[in-house]
C-alpha cells in the first residue's frame, strides 16, 4: 500500500498500484509494436498464455510492526487483502530482523525460536486473503485464481532446516553480530558504519547454501529453490491446481 512505500518506511516506492500501472503500460507498448519488425518484445498473445504470480503483502504487514505492535497492524489486514484482490480483478515471526527488532518476552518464543504471536497473525492474514480470493474466483470465472501457501513451506524450512539439507533457520548469512541471529539493525548486509567509535561491517557468510535467510529478511537462493520446488509439486494450492497441465515445467538445476 502507498503508506508503506519507500518515502514512508524505507521499503519500496513501487506499491501494487504502481506495479499494475507499469504492467498496463508495458502491455500497451507490446500491442502497439506488433507488425513493426523485430522490437525484442514478446508477441501480444503472450499475456493470455502467461502464469501471473503475486508474492506480496509482507511489507504492508511488517512496515509498522515496531511502532504499532501486532494489534495495530492487524487492523490493516482487511485493507491489504482488499488491495490485492482488487488488483487481480511471510512468515515474519522467524526472520532474524524481527526477532531482533520487535519487543517480546521468552514466553512468546516457540520451540523453533520463532515469535508465536506474529506467526499467528500471519496465519490470520492468510486466512482472510484465502477467503477473499474465493470471492474473487467467482467474479473471474474465466481465470484460474489460486492461493499458494508459501507460508507453510517457509515455516517448515525455518523449523527443520537440517531436514532439507540446510543448517541455519533463524540465523542470517549476511549480517553482523554473530550469535543466534547474526543481525544488527544498525548495519545491514553489505554496509559498513562507524558506531560508537567502532567500524562495523555486515558481511556475507562463505556458505549461503546452508542458510534459510540471506540478510535477516530475505530468503537465500537455496531456500527459494526449495520453495519453488514445493510450489511446482502442486501440493500447496487452494483450490487444487496442476501447473503441469498448462506449463512445460523443467527441473530446477
Amino acid at each position: 500500500m502507498p503508506q508503506t512505500s519507500l518515502f514512508v518506511s524505507g521499503v519500496s516506492p513501487f506499491y501494487l498500484d504502481v506495479q499494475l500501472r507499469h504492467f498496463k503500460e508495458f502491455k500497451a507498448k507490446v500491442d502497439a509494436s506488433q507488425g513493426k519488425g523485430n522490437t525484442n518484445l514478446p508477441p501480444s498473445d503472450i499475456f493470455g498464455k502467461s502464469l501471473y504470480t503475486f508474492y506480496i503483502g509482507q511489507n504492508d504487514f511488517t512496515g509498522n510492526l515496531a511502532s504499532q505492535g501486532i494489534g495495530g497492524v492487524k487492523q490493516y489486514l482487511p485493507q491489504v487483502v482488499s488491495q490485492i484482490t482488487s488488483t487481480i480483478k511471510g512468515e515474519i515471526g522467524c526472520y532474524p530482523m524481527f526477532l531482533v527488532q520487535l519487543s517480546h518476552d521468552s514466553s512468546d518464543i516457540d520451540e523453533f525460536g520463532c515469535l508465536k504471536s506474529y506467526n499467528n497473525a500471519v496465519v490470520e492474514y492468510n486466512n482472510i486473503l484465502k477467503d477473499a480470493l474465493a470471492q474473487t474466483r467467482k467474479e473471474l470465472s474465466d481465470a484460474n485464481v489460486v492461493y499458494v501457501d508459501t507460508h507453510s513451506v517457509l515455516l517448515e524450512l525455518f523449523q527443520h532446516p537440517t531436514s532439507h539439507g540446510l543448517k541455519y533457520g533463524t540465523r542470517a548469512c549476511c549480517g553482523h553480530g554473530g550469535g543466534s541471529y547474526n543481525f544488527n539493525q544498525q548495519v545491514f548486509c553489505g554496509n559498513t558504519k562507524e558506531i560508537n567509535g567502532q567500524t562495523l561491517s555486515a558481511t556475507a557468510c562463505e556458505d549461503p547454501y546452508n542458510y534459510v535467510i540471506w540478510d535477516g529478511i530475505h530468503a537465500t537462493e537455496a531456500a527459494n529453490k526449495q520453495i519453488a520446488q514445493a510450489i511446482l509439486s502442486d501440493s500447496h494450492f487452494d483450490p487444487s491446481f496442476s501447473l503441469h497441465i498448462l506449463c512445460d515445467i523443467q527441473p530446477i538445476g
